[in-house]
């Protein structure tokens, strides 16, 4: 069986030049630098639509930067529970249903904010949009990694893939959210974290981070499939004689997959300890939907109804049957069993627990694997494989601008929270 080398430092492919010296960089230095850039660019958008914002409920009109990035929609969620932490009693409405309230955010990353708020004296406005910076930029340094180590196949088909990985993931549609005061960030460097320590074998630091992930999003739950994917790989390993596999290996996994899993119920339940009511996360999470029913893929039978009209069964069908291509094009089966369980695993569970509306491409970001399914279709000849990769990054660039422009631009009459 031949020998699949990994290419430890990666880049994309160079031209004389600025590539070229951008290449002989570290790589780490060339992911800050493709980050960096793709932040910039963002930040250019975000002051152009600023620019065109009318008054609304969080800012003035025309806002500067950083409270517009700051305090927008669920941003003053966060700010919120930064700044006076969360109601012991659920609010009620006239209706007798629990209203909008700010449980239904995760504590993590508005802790981290007023730790350093505390720290530095700044505020909110300014901390939390910083913070979310350099917690994305750990993301790009995770999720390069991750493919480094879990895609050799990919990486030895294409090694340029990592960093374009990274690229592509810096300036997806919605990674704008990676310098607003929103969680995205601290999760996806959670998301990348825990499957590059998965990868390394680093069990213990990985449930550290799982448990992390429990108090971020409400996404620890697929990373038990991970985990239960990996240890079938391992075991699968050692049967062929490849690797090792001992009951203490197969002890310590299974109580990892269970953490996972238990992680992901552990904030509702805090939830329903504190308030006294024991399903008042979910309660919580009905106030922001159009039928008030949290049911495993109930969303998909109303929402697109709503953005589509007669069109949403074949707009909901042939976007279903784009995501089942992207997992099953040979490019995604180059990727690591893991990697690939992770994008496969997270895609079903959001598509189950999620309403299909305007916050559902902002949660495709934590699904970076498919950015190396995208970098990675065309493999050679290397002119192809760089048409398709900047003609994939243009498109990628003005689907961002169109979002922000679109969805963060706050419609003072009636609107949609990106």
């Amino acid at each position: 069986m031949s020998e699949v080398r990994v290419v430890d430092e990666p880049s994309l492919e160079p031209t004389p030049g600025l590539w070229a010296w951008a290449a002989s960089r570290p790589w780490w230095v060339q992911v800050l630098a493709v980050y960096g850039a793709a932040r910039l660019f963002t930040t250019a958008v975000f002051l152009w639509v600023a620019g065109l914002q009318e008054q609304n409920p969080w800012t003035p009109a025309d806002p500067d930067y950083f409270p517009y990035v700051g305090f927008m929609f669920d941003g003053s969620w966060y700010r919120t529970v930064a700044e006076n932490g969360y109601p012991a009693q659920l609010p009620i409405g006239a209706d007798g249903l629990v209203q909008q309230n700010a449980w239904a955010f995760f504590p993590l990353f508005p802790m981290l904010a007023r730790g350093l708020m505390r720290l530095t004296g700044g505020p909110w406005e300014v901390v939390a949009p910083l913070l979310a910076v350099v917690l994305g930029a750990g993301a790009m340094l995770a999720i390069h990694r991750t493919v480094v180590r879990g895609a050799p196949r990919a990486v030895a088909a294409r090694p340029g893939l990592p960093l374009a990985t990274v690229a592509l993931v810096s300036v997806f549609p919605t990674a704008a959210v990676l310098q607003v005061a929103y969680t995205e960030a601290l999760a996806l460097l959670l998301v990348a974290g825990a499957l590059l320590l998965l990868l390394r074998r680093d069990y213990a630091w990985m449930a550290l981070v799982v448990v992390a992930l429990g108090f971020t999003r409400a996404v620890a739950l697929p990373m038990a499939v991970v985990v239960v994917v990996h240890a079938a790989v391992r075991w699968w390993s050692a049967r062929r004689g490849t690797g090792t596999w001992t009951w203490r290996t197969g002890t310590g996994l299974g109580a990892l997959a269970v953490l996972s899993a238990v992680s992901g119920l552990l904030w509702p339940a805090i939830c329903g300890w504190v308030t006294g009511v024991p399903d008042g996360y979910l309660q919580t999470q009905e106030a922001w939907r159009g039928v008030r029913e949290v049911a495993p893929f109930g969303g998909w039978t109303y929402v697109p109804q709503f953005w589509f009209g007669q069109y949403a069964l074949p707009v909901v069908a042939l976007s279903f049957a784009l995501v089942i291509a992207v997992l099953v094009v040979p490019a995604a089966w180059r990727l690591g069993r893991e990697l690939h369980a992770w994008a496969a695993a997270y895609i079903v569970y959001i598509a189950a627990v999620v309403e299909p509306g305007s916050s559902l491409a902002r949660f495709l970001l934590l699904a970076y694997p498919l950015g190396a399914v995208t970098a990675g279709v065309v493999t050679r000849p290397a002119a192809a494989r760089r048409w398709w990769f900047g003609a994939v990054l243009v498109l990628m660039l003005g689907l961002q601008v169109l979002w922000v422009r679109q969805m963060w631009h706050a419609n003072p009459v009636a609107d949609w929270p990106p």
